[in-house]
């Protein structure tokens, strides 16, 4: 599927990377020539160098054989410019990034009409969802949500005194009830779609699924439910520490905000009263400790800076904050956070990207069991995906014990209207469920792409 690409900041080259390894056909647009000849030498990809609102550009790349034409520049405005342009053009589909807190709710929806766009994205308000469904349930380290947010899938960390460690999973249901599922483990750089015989050990990263009330009565039997987080201190007054805030303080929670920028205090001070705006640098830690620090429920490290993020975050969890989490855009640096001791790490370069994936294929496969919702679980090692099922599959009214899956794959959940089914060898899918599937070295485009 040909898809272009433009603006190729953090973000674009991260959907590039994402959708090549999908195996589509990418055009990649941008004014800075030196990061083009840098993708060049990554990827085989083409690349243009010019205005991707230029009518003269999109013309000489072909726009109208386009099945996605996607604008990720800095610029709101050039992005939803380019989009429309592009599909004046003939292009199939487009989606702009969308970042402007002016841009609400109403007037996103009358652009989207009138500039007929396919979708709109906020990376920064999605992060801030990600960073909010973390701070609700503050025992994971993770959370996705499917089928409109009835089924979760949350990520742990086994500690040394867990009483999961050394358990068998096909023990789990004794122990546990059977409304649970353990559907991957990351131990070390490795992960495993784990069978009844997988033994979890200290220091795994498990996946659980279940509904939200499965997953709460599991946090509290093995007692490390906590909370809501209601006091929480975040650092650098970014567009997405706007959005949390926003979420937060809706939600009955107290945030505190530390800004150095005085001028983005002023605005921050105006558009979020109920906030408490501090100004000053959040590098210094008597500044962190005079501000209550070590009285919080959570710290959220969100400058423009992973590095600073990174430090900063692990002095706040020295300081016994129970929740502390990070926003750190360069994988390296991720996995060097992670080593060093920090177990909530969130990238929105990599949220954003999942969501083009997902696109992508939805389009790719336009006929049959879609792709609803795709998450990359496990560092990106994996994913979990939602499909709908058609009534003809070849997969309905066969018991799961009788099919043939493909290797490292796991039907994590099935939901039949309200009901929530954690599955066995006895269940069977029917037409219209909705399939909840993890899955391990495959690109699935259909439910029965798991079928071996």
């Amino acid at each position: 599927m040909k898809i272009v690409v433009a603006g190729c900041g953090k973000i674009g080259q991260t959907v590039i990377g994402s959708l090549v390894a999908e195996g589509h056909d990418l055009v990649a647009i941008d004014s800075d020539n030196e990061i083009l000849k840098e993708l060049t030498n990554i990827y085989d990809i083409m690349v243009i160098c010019g205005n991707c609102a230029d009518s003269d550009v999109l013309e000489e790349i072909a726009i109208h054989e386009a099945e996605l034409f996607v604008a990720l520049t800095g610029s709101d405005e050039l992005n939803m410019l380019a989009c429309f342009v592009a599909k004046r053009m003939g292009a199939s589909n487009t989606i702009a990034r969308i970042r402007n807190p002016e841009y609400n709710d109403d007037s996103l929806v009358f652009l989207r009409k009138e500039l007929d766009l396919s979708m709109s994205i906020n990376p920064d308000m999605l992060t801030a969802s990600e960073l909010f469904n973390i701070l609700k349930l503050p025992s994971a380290v993770k959370i996705e949500h499917f089928s409109r947010r009835n089924f979760e899938m949350i990520e742990l960390i086994i500690k040394s005194d867990s009483e999961l460690d050394g358990v068998k999973l096909a023990d789990m249901k004794g122990r546990y009830g059977s409304k649970v599922l353990i559907c991957a483990v990351q131990r070390d750089d490795n992960v495993y779609i784990p069978d009844g015989n997988f033994v979890l050990q200290a220091g795994d990263k498990i996946s659980v699924s279940a509904d939200h009330t499965d997953i709460s009565k599991l946090l509290k039997t093995l007692s490390i439910h906590r909370k809501q987080s209601k006091n929480v201190m975040i650092l650098g007054g970014s567009k997405s520490a706007f959005y949390l805030a926003k979420m937060l303080i809706h939600s009955g929670a107290s945030v505190k905000i530390i800004e150095k920028d005085i001028n983005r205090c002023n605005e921050l001070c105006e558009k979020l009263p109920h906030a408490m705006m501090i100004h000053g640098n959040g590098a210094q830690q008597e500044l962190l400790l005079e501000e209550g620090l070590r009285s919080m429920d959570a710290f959220v490290a969100l400058t423009g800076m992973d590095e600073e993020n990174i430090l900063i975050s692990i002095y706040a969890a020295a300081n016994n904050v129970p929740t502390v989490i990070s926003k750190v855009n360069t994988h390296e640096l991720a996995t060097m956070g992670a080593r060093l001791g920090l177990d909530c790490i969130v990238s929105p370069k990599n949220i954003t990207s999942d969501i083009f994936v997902r696109y992508a294929r939805a389009l790719k496969n336009s006929m049959g069991s879609n792709v609803e919702t795709l998450y990359k679980i496990m560092d990106g090692k994996a994913e979990a995906l939602e499909f709908r099922v058609q009534p003809h599959s070849r997969i309905t009214e066969i018991q799961l014990k009788d099919l043939k899956f493909k290797k490292n794959i796991l039907i994590a959940g099935i939901i039949r209207g309200k009901k929530i089914i954690i599955p066995g060898g006895d269940d069977v899918i029917l037409g219209d469920d909705k399939v909840i599937v993890v899955s391990r070295d495959h690109k699935l485009n259909d439910i029965e792409d798991i079928l071996g």
